[in-house]
């Protein structure tokens, strides 16, 4: 697993959100269900998604969750800094104190590589990209299962 448990959550919600009408609020309740994750978990990361300014919400009767922008514009590095940080990327695979270009460790050059690689991708991933993705894989294992 790449990322945290809570991170995998928040891009699924996050995808959910992204799948429905621009100005649909949608409550906490909802996402849980369609994603399977417990409410009182998802309702942390929902609130945790909106002081990061990567959501909006509102309370009380009609209220809810929707993207505080276009998933066009939310990428997969916004979700994973809010929720896991990005001081990971800067550490030793190996878990050494020092560790640099002129002090590698065994798997340096391995991990810069894949780390370069990895950071790329979430740089340049959308939340729209995300969510259909997830959307195209659902709709094909439930194609299989009918």
């Amino acid at each position: 697993m790449l990322y945290s448990k809570p991170c995998e959550h928040a891009i699924r919600a996050m995808a959910y959100l992204a799948l429905q009408p621009q100005a649909r609020l949608v409550r906490a309740v909802e996402v849980a269900d369609a994603e399977g994750i417990g409410l009182p978990f998802l309702a942390r990361i929902l609130h945790q998604l909106a002081r990061a300014g990567l959501l909006s919400s509102r309370k009380g009767p009609g209220g809810g969750f929707q993207l505080a922008k276009s998933p066009r514009h939310i990428t997969l590095r916004d979700i994973v800094e809010q929720m896991d940080g990005l001081e990971s990327f800067d550490e030793c695979a190996a878990g050494l104190a020092r560790c640099s270009d002129q002090m590698p460790c065994p798997l340096h050059h391995i991990w810069k590589d894949l780390r370069g690689r990895i950071s790329g991708y979430l740089e340049k991933t959308s939340l729209a990209e995300m969510a259909q993705a997830v959307d195209r894989k659902r709709a094909a294992t439930s194609a299989r299962s009918a």
